[in-house]
C-alpha cells in the first residue's frame, strides 16, 4: 500500500483530512523526538535506528521503517 493509500484510509476512519493526519503524525514523532523524557541513551538508541534525511524522521520514513521497508521509497 502506498502512503497516500495509508492516509486516506486514516483520514477517512477518523473523519478527517488527509493533510491533518500527516500534521498530526508529523507533530507526534516531533513530540517523541524531542520530548526531555525521551532524552536517554536507551531512547536515543531506538530513535537513531530510523533512517531520516533530517534529525527528526518524516511520517513517510517511520512507517517505512516500521513497515520493514526501509530501502523502499513509494509515493
Amino acid at each position: 500500500m502506498n502512503m497516500r493509500k495509508i492516509y486516506q484510509k486514516i483520514a477517512k476512519g477518523n473523519g478527517v483530512s488527509v493533510k491533518e493526519v500527516r500534521r498530526e503524525m508529523q507533530a507526534a514523532i516531533r513530540e517523541a523526538y524531542t520530548a526531555p523524557q525521551n532524552d536517554n541513551p536507551i531512547t536515543k538508541a531506538y530513535q537513531n535506528r530510523v533512517p531520516r534525511q533530517g534529525e527528526i524522521p518524516t511520517p513517510e520514513e517511520l512507517i517505512r521503517y516500521l513497515s520493514g521497508q526501509a530501502g523502499r521509497k513509494n509515493g
